[in-house]
């Protein structure tokens, strides 16, 4: 089913402590230049003292303004992280109290597909603002993965940072906007554990801390059964994408890719059929490292910003995330 709305605006909120990689390197006790070598990022940004929901904040006040719309014609706020300022309440509230919208009612909450969350939100979104449950909403990645890296590990630690990312999508009655041609989002549970923090739940209650140490509170990831998994199952996942949206490869204009490691986009890449032309596929690894669901959202702002998206460009939106989940739409601009 194609769905139609309208960007009415972005913004973006980046925290002002960069960390470059040659940084890491005296962390991890390596040869200066090793971190940028091995994972193609040259420097990402910490916060310092930002929460959630005040980089959210930032990141939708530019947003707002970039559309032209005030605070209050907005009627949904969907936050879309794969972080939590706690466990309760969820993002969304917090974001909305901090906005200083606490009594007006508006919807708030969260969808969480960690690193796939901003892609998630806007497909299954659409469909309430295609029918006219909301005219304009705010989708929100605002991520804090700083605070929760082990660096003891390279592989776990190396390639994060933060930051906030706000669309505004507004309901497309004319149908002038743009259009979701296809979407896909498929879970392979086989690895569910590759990518995972095992505390803070109800399975290792934050109680068991002492007991359990810090490893089980920070970020653990396998990342090459992560890649392994995606290659095994990206080709056919993007040949039916393609074939939903009843183009090819050669039709879409850019490729909006989560940002992994140099290493693994062009290993996944490949195996997801992505265009050899590397002017194609939008790459922010360099300059942000991965910030977990704001990638993708973060690619496509800076893409627009750059003046190189023109209106009726086909652009893929599309990665994996923990789970492991593969997901990926495909939008007429």
């Amino acid at each position: 089913m194609t769905r139609n709305f309208i960007l009415r605006g972005t913004g973006k909120y980046i925290p002002k402590r960069i960390v470059e990689s040659k940084e890491l390197d005296k962390i991890y006790g390596i040869k200066e230049g090793t971190t940028e070598k091995r994972t193609g990022v040259k420097k990402r940004y910490y916060v310092e003292n930002e929460t959630n929901s005040l980089m959210a904040k930032y990141a939708i006040e530019e947003a707002l303004k970039d559309a032209k719309l005030d605070l209050s014609e907005i009627d949904l706020i969907l936050a879309t992280s794969g972080t939590q300022q706690q466990p309760i309440p969820c993002n969304a509230s917090l974001i909305q109290e901090e906005l200083g919208l606490q009594g007006t009612g508006v919807t708030a909450f969260d969808i969480n597909s960690t690193c796939l969350s901003f892609l998630v939100g806007l497909d299954m979104i659409s469909y309430p603002l295609e029918m006219g449950r909301f005219k304009n909403i705010v989708i929100v990645s605002s991520e804090i993965a700083s605070i929760g890296l082990d660096f003891s590990n390279f592989e776990n630690s190396s390639l994060f940072g933060d930051g906030a990312v706000a669309f505004i999508i507004s309901q497309d009655k004319e149908k002038i906007g743009s259009k979701i041609l296809a979407s896909k989002i498929e879970t392979y549970s086989e690895g569910a554990h590759f990518t995972e923090i095992r505390g803070g739940g109800a399975f290792i209650h934050p109680r068991e801390y002492e007991k359990r140490g810090e490893k089980d509170f920070t970020f653990s990831m396998d990342g090459k059964k992560v890649v392994r998994l995606s290659m095994k199952y990206g080709t056919k996942f993007v040949e039916e994408l393609l074939k939903e949206a009843n183009c090819t490869m050669d039709d879409i204009d850019f490729v909006v890719p989560h940002q992994g490691s140099e290493l693994a986009m062009k290993l996944v890449g490949d195996k997801m059929l992505w265009p050899k032309d590397e002017n194609r596929i939008v790459k922010i690894v360099q300059d942000y490292g991965n910030t977990i669901s704001a990638c993708m959202p973060l690619s496509w702002h800076i893409l627009k910003e750059s003046g190189r998206l023109k209106k009726g460009n086909k652009i893929m939106v599309i990665g994996t995330s923990a789970g492991v989940s593969i997901g990926g739409v495909i939008i007429e601009v």
